[in-house]
């Protein structure tokens, strides 16, 4: 009697446990609203053009740019420095691991050439890429970088309302020293409006997105490479 007691409580505990288990994934693999519905958004949008205001710090450096962006699905990217360090540069991106770029301190050159995706020339200071700032890759980092995920009201921006999504990083070193990124998605149009990137209590990214505007008709010729 005592052994039957014994596994139907080891059996009962074994069942509970197992539910808490499938509980707790259930509760990381749910899905964060304000996620889905930019991709509903976006899977109406063909390409878009964006104005990006951002701020980077990186140890005793910071550099504030205004960015004009300019995307076609699925892989074609352009920027231009509109002011900020490196002003007059630019680069196209089209897919793969290089840019093509032209004057300006983007690309320390006065003649067009290519760089590697990565190179020092072809990064913000903070060592983001061209395709990092475009939207859809934005919001992939929210699923595919490690963390406690979680939505809430967001602020104000330029005058529109916000959803926040915020991530905890759980390898801060990972991802450069970030510690928490905090993304604002509008609750008109589902499309970033902001993202702050924190290193403890510290701000070392601050984006603005202004201006968008979508399915503009861009073709190949957009994106000279």
């Amino acid at each position: 009697m005592n052994a039957q007691r014994t596994r139907f409580f080891s059996l009962t505990l074994g069942f509970a446990a197992l539910a808490l288990i499938l509980a707790h994934g259930a509760l990381r693999a749910a899905p964060v609203p304000a996620l889905a519905a930019f991709d509903d958004a976006f899977a109406k949008v063909h390409d878009y053009t964006v104005t990006l205001r951002a701020h980077e710090v990186s140890g005793s450096r910071t550099q504030d740019r205004v960015y004009h962006y300019w995307y076609r699905k699925p892989n074609d990217a352009k920027i231009e420095i509109a002011s900020g360090e490196g002003a007059g540069g630019g680069g196209v991106w089209t897919g793969g691991d290089q840019v093509s770029g032209h004057q300006g301190g983007f690309l320390i050159s006065k003649f067009h050439l290519k760089v590697g995706l990565h190179d020092g020339r072809a990064v913000s200071l903070r060592g983001y890429t061209i395709p990092d700032g475009l939207f859809p890759n934005e919001v992939e980092k929210y699923r595919t970088i490690k963390g406690q995920l979680s939505e809430g009201a967001g602020p104000t921006v330029d005058g529109q309302a916000t959803d926040a999504v915020t991530l905890n990083v759980a390898d801060p070193a990972a991802v450069g020293g970030v510690t928490r990124m905090v993304l604002d998605l509008s609750k008109a149009t589902h499309m970033p409006v902001r993202q702050i990137r924190y290193q403890g209590d510290q701000i070392v990214a601050d984006e603005i997105w202004s201006e968008l505007k979508t399915n503009v008709g861009l073709s190949e010729r957009d994106f000279p490479f």
